[in-house]
């Protein structure tokens, strides 16, 4: 896979200061999950994390596209940078003076979300103006990169430091993160605004519009957001299936970090390939064989549990369910960066970012499944609606990848 992307001075500037913030996100995910986990001890309360998470991102999502497109996408960067910095400086105040309670966290999460919705949106339509469209698929694969190479590792050095002090330490760190982010984004400002569409462009409305027009873009999100709901919302009730193989605190950081590693695998992977005149029928072999690691990862855990080698077993099922959601996540975000108008790019990458909220929200239906069966049955049944929506997709899929590879100029 190429970098050249890292050869733009301002992008590569932005890529360092983003592992401050991306890291900081994926320490503040592993440090919240433990705690409620800790204070609670029931799935269900990390369920309605997930959604005190999700829903003022998803929320706040579509407001946030058509802001990113209307406003100065860098000074929204530094804004939800420095916030997201102070209100995890909250939480490691409260949790080191030992007066956290799980509403406080769950408040904290659904602010931090909010927060998200607002960012997520001007972090994906930022960062093509800071390259040449001949560095798009590198850029996007460096992205992924930077956050499943800190997903990769971050989770186990934080198990280890829940272990070692206790989740306030994490928030400690994710507010210098955050810190540090802000202090690249000053430097990476512009004194003026994005020039301003037409008014009949101006709303939700258009976006929608264009999703609905470019068929393959419906598709692709709409499968995205299934596979996220259903099927990498298991993340979300980690904790659980560490309690289930036994591993404690370091075992929980170890299963996020073995999701971490395959999606940068896949993410190498996928950059070799991205050439082939097969690339769609990859990107549905890679969904296939997310799903169905997912199914593999339920059957090791609910019968096999107590075998030698169950949870180096586990750990690799979740690395091959992450190899397979890169194959198809990064190519069809390099499909859209590449034709969506930047007119509208904020909107409609904001419309696709709502993905990474699904994860958080399907732990809503998860958890509580989760309380009434099993754990692994709850992971089990989200595998199988994947398989369904793929198998509904499938045919459609490869009509509309010709069509639109054609008519856009994409190489397919």
């Amino acid at each position: 896979m190429k970098l050249d992307a890292l050869k733009s001075p301002r992008y590569r500037r932005f890529w360092l200061g983003s592992i401050g913030s991306t890291g900081a996100t994926q320490l503040y995910f592993v440090g919240m999950g433990w705690l409620v986990f800790k204070l609670t001890g029931s799935a269900l309360y990390l369920g309605m994390l997930g959604f005190a998470m999700a829903v003022p991102t998803i929320l706040a999502t579509l407001a946030g596209g058509l802001i990113a497109d209307h406003g100065n996408r860098g000074r929204i960067l530094l804004f939800t940078s420095v916030l997201a910095g102070v209100a995890l400086g909250v939480l490691a105040i409260l949790d080191l003076g030992q007066w956290v309670t799980v509403w406080q966290v769950l408040i904290i999460a659904a602010l931090l979300g909010l927060i998200s919705g607002f960012d997520l949106p001007a972090r994906v339509s930022f960062f093509p103006a800071l390259i040449e469209p001949h560095q798009m698929m590198s850029a996007v694969a460096l992205n992924s990169i930077l956050w499943q190479g800190t997903r990769m590792i971050l989770p186990a050095v934080g198990g280890v430091l829940i272990a070692l002090a206790n989740t306030w330490i994490i928030f400690l760190l994710c507010t210098v993160g955050f810190a540090l982010m802000s202090w690249i984004l000053l430097g990476l400002q512009t004194s003026t605004s994005r020039v301003r569409n037409l008014q009949k462009d101006r709303g939700l409305g258009v976006a929608w519009r264009f999703i609905r027009q470019e068929k393959l873009f419906a598709a692709l999100i709409a499968m995205t957001w299934i596979s996220m709901f259903f099927g990498t919302s298991y993340v979300q009730i980690m904790p659980v299936f560490s309690e289930i193989l036994g591993t404690g605190e370091r075992g929980y950081g170890l299963l996020l970090s073995a999701t971490g590693v395959g999606s940068v695998l896949g993410t190498i992977l996928v950059g070799r390939l991205q050439s082939s005149p097969r690339l769609g029928s990859i990107m549905m072999g890679g969904s296939v064989l997310f799903a169905l690691s997912l199914v593999l990862f339920a059957l090791v855990t609910g019968l096999a549990a107590d075998w030698p080698f169950a949870f180096a077993m586990t750990c690799g099922c979740a690395m091959l369910s992450a190899i397979g959601g890169s194959f198809f996540l990064i190519s069809s975000m390099t499909v859209m960066q590449l034709a969506v108008p930047d007119a509208l790019r904020g909107r409609v990458m904001g419309i696709h970012s709502i993905t990474f909220s699904l994860i958080a929200l399907g732990g809503l239906v998860l958890g509580p499944l989760a309380e009434i069966v099993s754990a692994p049955v709850a992971v089990l049944s989200g595998a199988s609606m994947v398989l369904l929506s793929i198998a509904g997709f499938s045919i459609a899929f490869r009509r509309l990848w010709h069509l639109n590879g054609q008519d856009q100029g994409l190489r397919i």
